[in-house]
C-alpha cells in the first residue's frame, strides 16, 4: 500500500514530525518550490549556520556517495539537517543507476539527524496508474522515501490564490477577476504570479487599488496554451483542424493519453449537467455550487453551450465511452484512439 500523502499534510508534519525522507512529484512545480522555502524555514531558522545544516546537490552530477557524505556531518545548533536534491530526471535514469541511489537513500536510518527532499519536476517522473499500478521507478523510491503529490489547483483554489497574491501586493480584486486570470494569462502559477505583481504594480502606479479586467488585458501577457476547455470546445464544434493542433500540443508534451480522454469527458459531464440546468432555470451561481465550479466557469460553459443540442453532448459522451474502451484494449495504442475520436466527431 502506497504511502502516498498531500502537500498540505507534508506542510503540517515537517513542523512537528518530519520524516526521513520526502520525494516531490506531480503537475505543480510552483507548490514544490513553496514547500521547499517552508522546509528551510522550518529546519534553518538560523541563516549563520545554513551553511552547515542545509546540504544542496544536483541531479547532474549526483552520486550515491555524494548523498551519504551530505549525509553524514552532524547539524550544528539544530536538531535536522534539510538535504535536497534537484535536477533529477526518473525517466532517464537506467535501473542499476536508480538502484544505486535508492541504497544510498536507504540509509538514511543509520543518520536519523537528515531530512531528505528530491525535487521532481513535472515531467521528472513517470509515475504509473495511482495508486493500483504505479510505475516501477515510483515503487522503488516509495520504499525509501515519502511520495508528497503536489496536484494541479483546482479552478477554486486557483482563483482563491490569485486573490490572495493580489491582497499580499497590496491590491484589491473581484472574484471574477481571479477566476478570470487564469484563464487569460495560463494556469501556470510561476507565471501566473509574475502576471499578478505586474498588474498589482501598473494599478498602484496609477494611484489605484483596485485591479481591473480592462487593464488585465492591457498589461498581461495572453497565455499560449491549450487547456482541455479548449480542446473539448474544438471537438464539440467540429473544428477537427483545431482539435487535432491541441492533440498534436499534448503529445509533444507528453501528456498520458487517458489522462487527456478523462479530463475531456469530465467537462462534457459537465456540459450535460450545465444545460440541463439551464434550461430549467437554475441561477449561474446554484449551478457551480453544485458542480464544484466557479461561477465564471460556468458562464464560459454557457457561453459555449448555445448553440450545442442535448443529443450532440450526448452522443459526444458516448464517443468518449468507445475511446476509452478502444485505450484499455490491445488493439489500438497512444493517441490514435483519440484521433478517431475527434475524425467520428
Amino acid at each position: 500500500m502506497l504511502n502516498v500523502i498531500k502537500e498540505s499534510d507534508f506542510r503540517k508534519e515537517i513542523k512537528s514530525a518530519p520524516r526521513a525522507g520526502y520525494f516531490f512529484f506531480g503537475e505543480e512545480d510552483y507548490l514544490k518550490a513553496f514547500a521547499l522555502r517552508h522546509a528551510r524555514e522550518i529546519l534553518c531558522p538560523d541563516e549563520t549556520f545554513s551553511i552547515f545544516n542545509e546540504m544542496k546537490l544536483d541531479g547532474i552530477d549526483l552520486t550515491p556517495n555524494k548523498i551519504l557524505d551530505a549525509m553524514m556531518p552532524i547539524p550544528m545548533m539544530a536538531d535536522k539537517k534539510l538535504i535536497t536534491i534537484s535536477g533529477l530526471n526518473f525517466n532517464t535514469i537506467n535501473a542499476s543507476a536508480l538502484e544505486a541511489l535508492c541504497e544510498a537513500f536507504a540509509q538514511l536510518s543509520e543518520f536519523d539527524y537528515n531530512v531528505l527532499i528530491i525535487n521532481i519536476a513535472a515531467d521528472g517522473l513517470d509515475v504509473g496508474y495511482l495508486p493500483k499500478r504505479p510505475s516501477s521507478a515510483f515503487s522503488k523510491l516509495s520504499e525509501h522515501l515519502t511520495p508528497v503529490n503536489f496536484e494541479k489547483c483546482s479552478s477554486a483554489k486557483l482563483a482563491a490564490w490569485v486573490q490572495k497574491h493580489f491582497e499580499h501586493n497590496g491590491v484589491q480584486a473581484s472574484p471574477a477577476l481571479c477566476a478570470a486570470m487564469p484563464d487569460f494569462c495560463g494556469h501556470s502559477m510561476f507565471t501566473l504570479a509574475g502576471e499578478i505583481d505586474k498588474l498589482s504594480f501598473y494599478t498602484l502606479w496609477n494611484g489605484e487599488t483596485l485591479a481591473t479586467e480592462e487593464n488585465m488585458r492591457l498589461v498581461c501577457t495572453p497565455a499560449l496554451e491549450y487547456d482541455t476547455f479548449a480542446f473539448t470546445n474544438a471537438i464539440m464544434e467540429g473544428n477537427r483542424e483545431a482539435a487535432l493542433a491541441i492533440l498534436a500540443d499534448y503529445r509533444g508534451r507528453r501528456i498520458e493519453p487517458t489522462i487527456v480522454l478523462s479530463e475531456v469527458s469530465r467537462v462534457i459531464c459537465d456540459m450535460v449537467s450545465i444545460q440541463s440546468m439551464t434550461s430549467e432555470g437554475t441561477p449561474a451561481s446554484e449551478i457551480g455550487a453544485a458542480l464544484k465550479l466557479h461561477e465564471f466557469r460556468v458562464s464560459l460553459y454557457q457561453k459555449s453551450l448555445r448553440n450545442t443540442s442535448e443529443q450532440r453532448l450526448r452522443r459526444a459522451l458516448r464517443a468518449c465511452t468507445e475511446a476509452d474502451e478502444t485505450l484499455k484494449g490491445s488493439s489500438v495504442q497512444g493517441y490514435t484512439a483519440l484521433e478517431r475520436l475527434i475524425c467520428a466527431l
